[in-house]
């Protein structure tokens, strides 16, 4: 039978164990960016500025679905170049224009 090995590492546990702090604890303290004071309301936009992934709330019961269009490449600079959103525009227009139904 193998025996486990004496020179196999520890299973690593988190060292951080400390309390969580309260909202009035959180109240005494300060915001700080790169060791300079920064107002609340700065700290916490930042704070949600770095918060990754999907924002709760933000699924919609109707999902996109990716697929491949391929368009003339005029079509889609124009498209481009009519700024932020144009995907959804682009899809709005499209949506608009679908036929109601499969062909007769």
């Amino acid at each position: 039978m193998p025996v486990k090995s004496k020179n196999s590492t520890k299973p690593w546990t988190d060292p951080d164990d400390a309390p969580e702090l309260t909202e009035a604890e959180l109240a005494m303290g300060t915001w700080q960016l790169n060791g300079n004071d920064i107002s609340p309301v700065q700290g916490k936009a930042l704070a949600r500025a770095v918060m990754r992934g999907r924002p709760k709330g933000s699924l919609k019961e109707t999902h996109k679905v990716p697929t491949t269009l391929r368009l003339d490449e005029e079509v889609l600079t124009r498209w481009r170049a009519s700024g932020k959103g144009w995907q959804t525009r682009a899809a709005e227009l499209l949506a608009a224009h679908a036929p109601a139904s499969g062909p007769a």
